[in-house]
């Protein structure tokens, strides 16, 4: 008998979709980072994207970013060492302005 959770990343690779589930974890690492590092910006950010070393974060409001960048190194080196890091070592972080496309 095997576990569901062991079954995934085999699964994921038979279907193509490695990258999605790897992106999804990233994104679930940062996330519980944040809310455990930086808790005045849980639920207020977002990964938009990973791209080399690189994540993208977007951000509600001008203090949340301000916030994220502060904490900026720990985060990253919390991040580049949790198992679904992928080695990020750059946080980008811009402010989410609703209606304007970038």
């Amino acid at each position: 008998m095997s576990r569901l959770g062991d079954l995934i990343p085999d699964a994921a690779r038979a279907l193509g979709l490695e990258d999605e589930l790897r992106l999804a974890r990233a994104i679930a690492t940062f996330e519980a980072l944040v809310e455990e590092r930086v808790p005045a910006a849980a639920g207020a950010c977002r990964v938009v994207r990973l791209e080399g070393f690189a994540i993208d974060v977007e951000a509600d409001a001008p203090i949340v970013a301000q916030e994220l960048r502060l904490r900026a190194r720990d985060l990253m080196h919390a991040f580049a060492a949790a198992p679904g890091g992928l080695g990020v070592t750059d946080l980008r972080v811009r402010v989410h302005h609703p209606g304007r496309r970038v």
